[in-house]
């Protein structure tokens, strides 16, 4: 790879990449695990699926942390509200799935406050939920969260784009790491600020550490080939946003047009989301939109769950864990990617 002052000029995405198809005995994919376990020192967490719903305020209430927990996955309920009202929403999904449920704070503020009102709703999984997680505040707080909480919560913090990023979090405390700047659907970052790696590139990268903290790939994933590939290079769960964004469980009204049925999405940078959640707005790296109405959530991930397993299967990988041992990426044209879609629509 290209380097220019000791950083890498070029970064592979999703769209760069193929995985190579190898010899298979799997005879039916019932017989492939897609699950994985947060496997941190403080905390063991099993889910049968490795999908995590993001912490947004149109996506993850308790209406979808209750359902990802019931179809195998964790939702972590998002931060941009009075702390009584996150709590409130955390015990209404424990009462609900009778389980694991995660919850948002920040870095600095009343994040202490908060993480304690989350403890006492039962939440033991506090995700530290920050635009750029590899900055003093996070070590503050992981500091601090680790002298009040002990071993007794799980952290999973974020995010970051590079291995320095991705190691220092693991040795400040966090049991879980949520890596990719930039590369959300309603992210504007990398337009704004310059700054980013492409989202496969961090995955990668953060893999070559060698260390047992789980890698959460998170932004750019919208599909399950994504979510292979992810896996493949390293990650042991995937977040996501848009891809959910839209189903019946995520907060917010449908709204109906001539067009269909829509629902909100939106960036938590983005200026509606800054004005309604605190009042005023600084840096804006995000957009609002809406995505049409999906239907139960239920519906998306039994799809993406079957592409997963197919994936695994053209690998010939029975677990997460033996796809990342088998596994052999292709650098692809821009030609190989149109060759790949179903191409005949651009006829």
């Amino acid at each position: 790879m290209t380097r220019i002052k000791g950083h890498a000029a070029k970064g592979l995405t999703y769209d760069d990449v193929l995985l190579v198809p190898q010899y298979s005995d799997i005879k039916s994919r019932l017989e492939i695990n897609i699950g994985n376990t947060f496997r941190g020192p403080h905390a063991t967490v099993m889910l049968d699926l490795p999908i995590i719903a993001s912490p947004m305020d149109t996506v993850s209430e308790s209406e979808m942390g209750v359902s990802m927990w019931k179809l195998g996955g964790l939702a972590v309920i998002h931060r941009y509200n009075a702390i009584a009202k996150q709590a409130a929403l955390v015990d209404q999904v424990i009462v609900g799935a009778n389980a694991n449920v995660a919850a948002a704070i920040g870095a600095s503020g009343d994040y202490l406050d908060r993480a304690r009102a989350l403890y006492d709703a039962g939440t033991r999984i506090l995700c530290i939920d920050v635009a750029h997680g590899h900055h003093v505040h996070v070590k503050n707080a992981l500091h601090e969260l680790r002298r009040v909480f002990s071993n007794t919560i799980h952290i999973m913090a974020g995010n970051i784009a590079t291995k320095e990023g991705y190691d220092d979090l693991v040795d400040w405390g966090a049991d879980s790491v949520r890596c990719n700047i930039g590369g959300g659907s309603i992210c504007s970052t990398r337009i704004q600020t310059g700054h980013g790696v492409p989202g496969l590139q961090t995955i990668l990268d953060c893999a070559e550490a060698g260390r047992k903290v789980p890698i959460i790939a998170d932004g750019g994933i919208r599909s399950s080939g994504d979510i292979v590939k992810a896996l493949a290079a390293g990650a042991d769960f995937v977040m996501l946003g848009s891809v959910l964004a839209g189903t019946d469980e995520t907060p917010g009204d449908v709204i109906n047009t001539r067009q269909g049925k829509f629902k909100a999405y939106r960036g938590m940078a983005s200026k509606d989301a800054q004005v309604e959640w605190r009042g005023k707005t600084a840096s804006l790296e995000g957009i609002a939109t809406t995505v049409p109405s999906k239907g139960p959530v239920a519906g998306v991930l039994d799809e993406l769950a079957r592409g997963i397993r197919s994936g695994l299967s053209y690998s010939g990988a029975r677990s997460v864990r033996e796809l990342q041992q088998k596994a052999r990426f292709m650098r692809q044209t821009s030609s190989g990617h149109v060759e790949g879609t179903t191409h005949i629509l651009k006829r």
